[in-house]
Order: C-alpha cells, then structure tokens, then sequence
C-alpha cells in the first residue's frame, strides 16, 4: 500500500478551485500565439500549457491546433516548417488508406456476404460514430478528423474501446469505491449488484450524452488528452457522477436496474462542475492508502 503526494493533492484541490471559482477565460488565438517563438516553437513547457488549459479550456478559434498537440499528431517540439511537413504527410497516408479499403472493400464484400452490415453494427455499439462526428465538426478536413480520433483513442488509452479500456474502467471505479465510500460499495455489490457493469455507455462514448453541449464535451475531452490533474480521470468522473445519485440509491435503497435509471437521468451537465468534481476526487484518493496497482493506473 502506497500514500501517495500530498503535493499532487494539493495541486488537484487547486485546479478543482479554480476551474470553478476562479476560472479565467479560455485560451484565445492572441495568447495561444504567444505560446510560440519566431520559429513557431513552443517556448512554454509544456506542463504549463496543459494546467492552463486544465483550469481554463481553449476557445474553439485555436482547439484545432492545440488537439494536435495534445493528441500526439504533431510533436511538442516541432517548428512551424516541421508541422507543415506533417500535416501533409498525415494527408497523403490518409488518402493511401481510403485508396486501400475502396480497392479491398469489394473483395470483402464478396467474401462475407454480411460484411457492410456487420461493419455498420460494430461502429454502432461501440459509439465511434457519434464520437467522430464530434471531431468533424471541429476539423477543417477529412484527414485532421481521421488521425485525430485515431490519437485521441490512443491517449487516452483507448478507454473508450469495449473489451480493452472500458472492462478496465470498470473494474477500476468499482475499486475506487470501495477505497472512498465502503458504504455505497457495499451496496453495489448487494441489493445494486450488475449497476457497474451496466454503466458501460459512460465509457464507450466518453460521457458524451451527459454534458449539455457539444463546447462542454469538447471542453471535457481535451483536458482528458492533458493527463492533468492524472491519467484516467474519465474513472473519477464516474465516480463523481455515482456521487450524484448515491444519496438517492441509499437513501431509497435502490436496485440495480433503478440504479442504473438514476444514472441514466443524469444530463445537460457541465463540463466544468464536473471536471472540478473529479480533480477534488483525485485530491481525496490520493490522501489515502492505495494499492500500486491502483496507484499506477493514475499515475
């Protein structure tokens, strides 16, 4: 069992002030251009450029450009030219796979005589349609959209993915339960037994359905990609979003599926309350004695 920093914590307590109190106005194209030196290098580390973003988000004027930092789809420590270079290699890569699939598709379709529909069904369940659709509407191009869905999955360790990141989410928040409020674990796993497991769409579409517009899921995602206040913060939302109907499911001794209803009415939220709810959860687990495992999941 570790005690982890009293300084993490005290930075997570910070962030969750400011972000609801003291919360400046986002990052606009003026500031985030001061972030650069004249060779269109960052000259601010890039921990400040993450907490900033943590406490006060981006405006949608320069979200585009700040994703692909944050995504992995240009380097920290690019220049201006180097950037150019990449972008129109991620182009041509993205045009060689559409020219891929259009030439293998047929041969697919011939092979399985399900596959357009099996296609369409996967897609569905995991949610990746109505994910997308979010990063076209804030991506000038089809390639931009492409690559950065591809790295957003990939940092955030594609908790979204059922079978891989969401059983893992699961199985991590029902731990974080247990270690920050036994008595609604132990409700859980009695009379609420199956809530958890059946909380899968949070994971799959990234709390998607439960902001109140697109700017607070956007809002939400990029400071997931910020890895501050931690990793894997989508868990503490969940936690944060049980702790929203725990007085209920206790106090009216709730079931699983009731659980589940209660959960499921939990919309039109914003971004920022949660986020802030979240970082205060961090800044509690980590007054605690908490298992390695658990301890490196967030670390």
């Amino acid at each position: 069992m570790t005690t982890l920093s009293p300084e993490n914590s005290l930075s997570a307590r910070q962030s969750a002030s400011f972000i609801l109190v003291k919360r400046k106005p986002p990052i606009d194209k003026t500031e985030w251009d001061s972030f650069f030196d004249e060779n269109g290098q960052l000259s601010k580390p890039r921990d400040f450029i993450c907490l900033s973003i943590l406490e006060r988000g981006l405006h949608p004027g320069v979200r585009t450009e700040a994703w692909k930092f944050l995504t992995g789809y240009y380097s920290w420590q690019s220049s201006q030219d180097e950037r150019l270079m990449v972008d129109g290699t991620r182009r041509r890569n993205y045009e060689a796979l559409c020219c891929m699939y259009e030439k293998i598709q047929p041969l697919l379709e011939n092979l399985h005589r399900n596959f357009s529909e099996t296609r369409n069904n996967i897609e569905y369940q995991q949610g990746f349609h109505e994910m997308v659709m979010l990063f076209q509407l804030m991506a000038e191009h089809d390639h931009e959209t492409f690559w950065l869905f591809q790295f957003f999955l990939q940092k955030t360790e594609h908790s979204c993915v059922l079978g891989v990141g969401v059983d893992r989410n699961l199985a991590t928040l029902g731990q974080v339960i247990s270690l920050l409020d036994p008595e609604f674990a132990e409700h859980l796993r009695g009379k609420g037994a199956g809530a958890l497991q059946s909380l899968f769409p949070w994971f799959c579409l990234c709390f998607q359905r439960a902001f109140k517009s697109f700017e607070d899921v956007w809002r939400f995602w990029e400071v997931l990609l910020t890895g501050k206040p931690c990793r894997n913060l989508q868990v503490l939302v969940a936690y944060s979003l049980l702790g929203m109907v725990r007085a209920q499911v206790l106090g009216e001794q709730l079931g699983g599926e009731d659980i589940l209803a209660a959960c499921n009415s939990l919309v039109d939220l914003a971004a920022d309350e949660l986020i802030s709810a979240a970082c205060m959860a961090y800044a509690e687990l980590m007054q605690r004695e908490v298992p390695q495992p658990l301890k490196d999941f967030f670390l």
